[in-house]
């Protein structure tokens, strides 16, 4: 775990030295198309089930998230424009790298929930937060386009508790019994791949 630890430290300085220029030309683009603030740091739930502020880039107008937690489809009437951009290339979650250099989450891990849906977590289900959770993981990458398959659906919140959430608890605790600097380098890349594609 220290070399797990000791590599994202490392590489979260190292993407925010050389991501600098655009994450500060994203929160020019924010605060020019709808104010202050830049970031949505909304209340998770991380290693040991302890509450952790996460860091996005805003991408909706202001107090959205009293409507619902959920985002359906890629065009909610409450995404700004330049909310859009950077969710559809996932670029809102960069500032994330933040959060992982202050050591409340990781590179790779299972993605922190919020309270709500944690609490309906089972027992077998809560092993995924005996780990620091991630930026990008397995059911990341599996379901990398949620939001348009929440749209498809009559019941999206239902259809999110009772299918989508826990097969991605499945997947998470699927990389619990394998991680290690090989698996998180592969999720990485694979991650990468996906955003560019």
């Amino acid at each position: 775990m220290i070399a797990k630890r000791i590599f994202d430290i490392i590489f979260s300085l190292i993407g925010l030295l050389i991501l600098s220029p655009f994450l500060l030309l994203f929160s020019l683009f924010i605060i020019i198309g709808s104010g202050f603030p830049v970031f949505f740091i909304q209340k998770r739930v991380g290693k040991d089930n302890k509450d952790f502020g996460l860091f996005k880039f805003r991408t909706m107008k202001k107090d959205s998230d009293k409507a619902g937690l959920l985002t359906v489809g890629g065009r909610d009437s409450r995404i700004t424009g330049i909310g859009y951009f950077l969710r559809k290339y996932k670029l809102d979650e960069l500032p994330q790298l933040l959060n992982v250099l202050f050591g409340n989450m990781s590179l790779v891990g299972p993605r922190p929930e919020v309270r709500k849906y944690v609490d309906m977590y089972n027992q077998e289900q809560k092993k995924v937060l005996l780990v620091k959770p991630g930026i990008t993981d397995l059911a990341s990458l599996e379901y990398f386009s949620e939001n348009d398959l929440l749209a498809k659906s009559s019941e999206p919140e239902q259809t999110y508790i009772n299918e989508i959430m826990p097969a991605k608890l499945e997947l998470n605790k699927k990389y619990i019994s394998q991680m290690g600097l090989r698996t998180d380098l592969k999720i990485i890349l694979r991650t990468l791949k996906r955003i560019v594609s």
